[in-house]
């Protein structure tokens, strides 16, 4: 009989226990936000129970950010949270991307300040791809949705 869990690179580790994967993906929910979510959420209207902080630069910012989000780069966390969030609202951070980790840094530094954090999966462009409405300096925004990262009708179902 072949060995088949060593040839193959998905089962070279085995999968965790269902008890401990559990424990982990609860974790992961306990850490992370999903881009749908906090739309949906902050589209419901009245207090979504939290707050989105854009921990980007000025720049970024002014290139687009998500309606509501409080301006607060990474590096002035330290100085400006206290001024400009309410330590007992949950805060979601978010940054350009799934390949910037501005928004882990900005949730560490805050998590540090005695803030409950959850980071935005997928970012600011996420948000856009999925044809979610954001703020520009120029004024509202909005793309259409690209079809690999949103349904094209309806919600995804997950």
């Amino acid at each position: 009989m072949i060995d088949t869990a060593s040839e193959n690179p998905v089962l070279r580790v085995a999968p965790a226990a269902p008890a401990h994967a559990a424990a982990y993906f609860r974790a992961n929910l306990a850490f992370h936000a999903d881009v749908s979510d906090v739309a949906a959420a902050l589209a419901a209207g009245g207090d979504p129970g939290f707050v989105v902080v854009d921990s980007r630069s000025t720049e970024s910012w002014d290139q687009g950010h998500i309606p509501g989000a409080v301006h607060l780069p990474t590096a002035l966390v330290p100085r400006q949270a206290a001024q400009l969030l309410d330590p007992e609202v949950p805060v979601v951070t978010y940054c350009w991307g799934p390949g910037c980790n501005g928004a882990t840094r900005a949730a560490l530094a805050l998590a540090e300040l005695g803030y409950r954090v959850k980071e935005l999966l997928g970012g600011f462009e996420y948000w856009a791809r999925e044809g979610l409405p954001y703020e520009t300096w120029q004024g509202p925004a909005r793309r259409d949705a690209d079809p690999l990262t949103a349904p094209v009708a309806g919600e995804c179902g997950c």
